[in-house]
């Protein structure tokens, strides 16, 4: 299992050192162990601190999720509770957050719209303002979007291109979510949570589960690509191609 100091802690989850400390001194998380004179986090502290931050995310304040995690315990075997905790809470990527300093990728974007640029992109949730630093949560995405300045591509278009793809992929995801409440978790009303015999099924559910929505949209968005570069190709070079074939059987009838 590995083990994480609290500033590599804290660059897993995408946050802070302080955030850290905070979530420790309002009972949110639990305390590190000890090797020695340093203190050392496990995954599951990771992934109660992603479970943390995603439900400060969703509003709620920490005495509110103090209590949602004192009944979450109430009764359960903590081990289970733990696994299945990092199942649902583990990211759906391979990618590291990384921590640039403010100005930096201010002057990069200085030429495309400067601090307005930032705004935007906090709000699409790319990056994240945190003192003289921002914390990029998807590197590949900004990289994504140099590349495709580089390519001549503005910013606007490409801010805007950002927006529509994660308005749509909030949609999906929330229309998986809900047929797997619908129809793997049936009768089951708001206020329900997994007894302790129910946790582990639901940790393996989860697990099972987590690939088939990247799998679904991966796949459809391959066909989909693959179609729509079909039909460019046809309707761009398909008056020019039958041209070239009137031609040729014109010189061949001569």
């Amino acid at each position: 299992m590995a083990e994480y100091r609290v500033d590599d802690l804290a660059r897993a989850a995408g946050t802070t050192v302080g955030n850290v400390r905070v979530y420790q001194d309002r009972d949110l998380l639990p305390p590190p162990m000890r090797r020695g004179r340093v203190a050392v986090y496990s995954e599951a502290h990771l992934a109660r601190l992603r479970l943390i931050l995603g439900l400060l995310e969703r509003g709620y304040t920490f005495a509110q999720i103090r209590e949602m995690l004192t009944a979450w315990e109430s009764g359960r075997d903590l081990g289970d509770l733990l696994g299945l905790e990092q199942v649902l809470t583990q990211p759906w990527t391979d990618e590291a957050p990384q921590r640039i300093p403010l100005a930096e990728l201010a002057a990069e974007f200085r030429g495309h719209g400067g601090a307005g640029t930032l705004d935007r992109l906090e709000r699409l949730g790319v990056l994240q303002r945190d003192g003289a630093n921002v914390i990029v949560h998807s590197p590949r995405l900004l990289n994504t979007g140099r590349e495709l300045l580089a390519a001549g591509v503005p910013m606007a278009a490409v801010l805007e291109l950002a927006g529509h793809v994660r308005r749509h992929t909030d949609e999906l995801a929330a229309t998986f979510l809900h047929m797997v409440e619908d129809h793997v978790l049936p009768s089951r009303d708001k206020d329900w949570t997994p007894n302790a015999g129910e946790v582990p099924e639901l940790t393996d559910r989860a697990a099972r589960l987590r690939p088939l929505a990247q799998a679904t949209v991966a796949a459809f968005l391959a066909h989909s690509m693959s179609r729509a570069l079909n039909d460019w190709i046809a309707g761009r070079f398909g008056p020019l191609l039958s041209q070239s074939e009137r031609d040729r059987n014109y010189s061949g009838r001569r």
